[in-house]
């Protein structure tokens, strides 16, 4: 009789991981968008370095950041390549983030504006 459950569970998928169908955020989904975050993050960096490049204060380390800015370009573009990440996804993720934090500083503002 356990030996017919398990027959009839095994052939309804869940030991092939095929019971989590149909929700949004499976494994993949959630691996995926933890390796966005991180490319974002690794974008920050490089866009700081570069705004470090352009500022008179940081001349005399100037080559430490070229040096720097080489080596994030190269883990950003390797990091994309196995995870196989567009540019485009990193950018909507960046975006949606942005919306967020813009929504709950507008929420902050409202409950300001009621005390």
């Amino acid at each position: 009789m356990r030996s017919d459950k398990m027959k009839e569970h095994k052939r309804e998928g869940h030991h092939r991981g095929e019971r989590h169908r149909g929700k949004e955020r499976g494994p993949k989904t959630f691996r995926r968008g933890r390796a966005i975050a991180f490319l974002e993050m690794m974008n920050l960096k490089r866009d700081t370095i570069k705004q470090q490049l352009e500022k008179p204060e940081f001349q005399s380390i100037n080559q430490i950041l070229v040096g720097e800015l080489k080596a994030i370009d190269m883990v950003i573009n390797e990091f994309m390549q196995l995870f196989e990440l567009r540019e485009s996804e990193a950018i909507e993720a960046a975006e949606i983030d942005n919306k967020k934090s813009l929504d709950h500083e507008e929420k902050g503002i409202n409950l300001n504006e009621t005390n």
